[in-house]
């Protein structure tokens, strides 16, 4: 009698020999979307600091050009104009 009330279990074997595939709990699924946005998340925040740091150095780059240019214009200027000075030797003697 005890027979009769029992569910027979299910047997997951295809005919193929192969098992069916068994979905993950819903609770594994929303933990592994929240894993693949927290990661996309985390990209698009370094990416926007690498660019906003990229950003931020634009500025100190051309000062340390205009600087870097203004310095060769004063070299220049010591030499008289000439390039390279003469003799070859730079710092030209004073």
């Amino acid at each position: 009698m005890r027979q009769l009330l029992t569910m027979p279990p299910e047997i997951e074997l295809l005919p193929d020999g192969s098992f069916r595939p068994r979905r993950p709990p819903i609770a594994t699924r929303i933990f592994a979307w929240a894993i693949v946005i927290c990661v996309a998340a985390s990209a698009l925040a370094i990416a926007s600091f690498a660019l906003w740091f990229a950003l931020i150095l634009i500025p100190v780059v051309i000062v340390a050009g205009a600087i870097a240019w203004l310095a060769f214009r004063f070299q220049l200027w010591r030499t008289g104009g000439r390039w390279p000075p003469a003799g070859g030797r730079w710092p030209p003697r004073a």
